[in-house]
């Protein structure tokens, strides 16, 4: 309890810490407490950002246990970080949600995030109200949205035509670590959300699909095995 401070009881028996220096201690406000949030932010990503891109880094996680993950993606670094900041816990958050919605991008969109608040501190620095920053961040969004809008291309989903899918699920794959067996993995990953997608709605339950790990042999044993069942 020396740490923290003195554990004291008041006039019922209930007990209470009274914190060592709390009279020294200084609550943030205004321009400073935005900046300590972007601070924090940048901090989160400037982890990840080594991490990005093809020439991107693994990164080794050792967790409490003392086990040890090496890995480069994004939502199981943040996932692993030990993270007590609101603001770098907002960023953790955003991970996981763009992996819940998306699958993908967890790694760039917390280095969007990081590197949106690094320009919104210059706009601070000139006096702008942060109002006004999140309105223009707001307004650029929309902006953006509409242009993908206008280049974005239809990419057609045919159960009998697989073949899109395919090549699709090859591009999403290339930064993973398949490179022996990128066509059948990307045949296992649409042949799978084909299995239990809806088509009328055009929405796959991911809570659907199982996942299980097997000790021992290749992947090419596993197209082996189907084949055959499918004669």
């Amino acid at each position: 309890m020396s740490a923290l401070g003195t554990l004291a009881f008041d006039e019922y028996g209930r007990p209470f810490i009274i914190i060592k220096d709390q009279d020294k201690k200084t609550r943030l406000s205004g321009i400073d407490a935005l900046k300590s949030h972007i601070m924090a932010a940048k901090a989160v990503a400037s982890t990840l950002k080594t991490s990005l891109g093809p020439n991107g880094l693994d990164k080794i996680m050792v967790d409490k246990d003392g086990e040890v993950t090496v890995t480069n993606d994004g939502a199981t670094i943040l996932s692993m970080m030990d993270v007590d900041h609101q603001i770098a816990k907002l960023m953790v958050e955003l991970s996981k949600s763009q992996d819940d919605e998306i699958g993908d991008g967890t790694t760039g969109v917390v280095v969007l995030a990081g590197a949106l608040l690094e320009q919104a501190e210059q706009l601070l620095d000139r006096g702008i109200h942060p109002i006004r920053i999140s309105d223009g961040y707001d307004q650029a969004a929309r902006i953006a949205i509409e242009q993908l809008d206008k280049i974005a291309e239809t990419l057609p989903c045919d159960p009998n035509n697989t073949e899109p899918l395919i090549e699709t699920a090859m591009t999403t794959l290339g930064s993973k670590i398949i490179n022996r067996c990128h066509r059948q993995m990307a045949e296992i990953a649409v042949n799978a959300i084909l299995t239990v997608a809806d088509m009328e709605r055009k929405d796959v339950d991911f809570e659907l699909i199982k996942m299980e790990g097997k000790v021992g042999g290749k992947l090419e044993d596993y197209t082996a095995h189907q084949r055959s069942h499918s004669r």
